[in-house]
């Protein structure tokens, strides 16, 4: 039997338990001697189901690009930034990222510890983790892009991508609850469309929540471990993480 292991952390939910309690850091890893990995997430609205592909959460265009609201001098560890035409609700980007995408301080990536609620184009106040704090001063020049941890809130794959592919769930998980999703390694995934064994998969454009035969545009989750039947669960070896 295959033992779940992990450094530095150590895990108190199994495998193929849910829980409505948070007991493990979003995005922490876990994975078995047989080569396969694990990331723990929460469920979005919609419940997961096993054998699917499920997506972290959908970027927001009105939380990309948008402008640094009052300059922020190196060693600061609060950034306030103006937000497009879109409300952010409290702590939406807890556990994500700041990136600055543009001017003073660009190319440096920050980790988000909380922030309140603000409307849409108001000033939001990011506070940041603890050891993450501005390395090059901000201006009001500056530009960043709000991104949501992809763990939390995880969301069925579109046929149309809104985001970007995380894993497949390896059990049924309630909305809102949080388990377990499958990275790395053999996994049983819906199939969209015939593939063969060996070749490259992506998550489809076609049918929600499954893979299809990759087309080096789509982003890529692994390799078909036999050849794939449209609508049925076929085994895929992940590398996604």
């Amino acid at each position: 039997m295959a033992r779940i292991t992990s450094q530095p952390q150590s895990f108190p939910q199994g495998l193929f338990s849910e829980d409505t309690v948070q007991n493990a850091d979003l995005g922490a890893k876990a994975s078995s001697s047989d080569g396969r990995a694990w990331r723990y997430v929460k469920a979005g609205a919609v419940a997961l189901v096993a054998g699917s592909v499920f997506d972290g959460p959908a970027s927001v265009a009105n939380h990309t690009n948008i402008t640094v609201a009052a300059a922020a001098a190196a060693g600061a560890s609060q950034v306030t930034v103006t937000l497009g035409a879109t409300a952010a609700t409290a702590n939406q980007y807890a556990n994500g990222v700041m990136a600055i995408n543009d001017a003073d301080g660009q190319g440096f990536t920050y980790g988000i510890k909380s922030h309140p609620a603000a409307g849409s184009g108001a000033t939001l106040v990011l506070t940041l983790n603890a050891d993450e704090t501005i390395q090059e001063a901000l201006t009001t020049s500056s530009q960043v892009s709000l991104v949501a941890n992809q763990y939390g809130g995880v969301v069925i794959h579109a046929a149309t991508e809104a985001g970007v592919p995380v894993g497949v769930a390896i059990k049924d998980i309630t909305a809102g609850s949080y388990g377990w999703i499958q990275t790395r390694g053999p996994v049983s995934a819906l199939c969209a469309a015939t593939t063969g064994i060996g070749l490259a998969c992506s998550a489809s454009d076609t049918t929600a929540g499954a893979y299809e035969l990759g087309d080096g545009i789509l982003s890529p989750i692994g390799y078909a471990l036999a050849a794939g039947v449209a609508t049925e669960f076929n085994p895929v070896f992940l590398t996604i993480d």
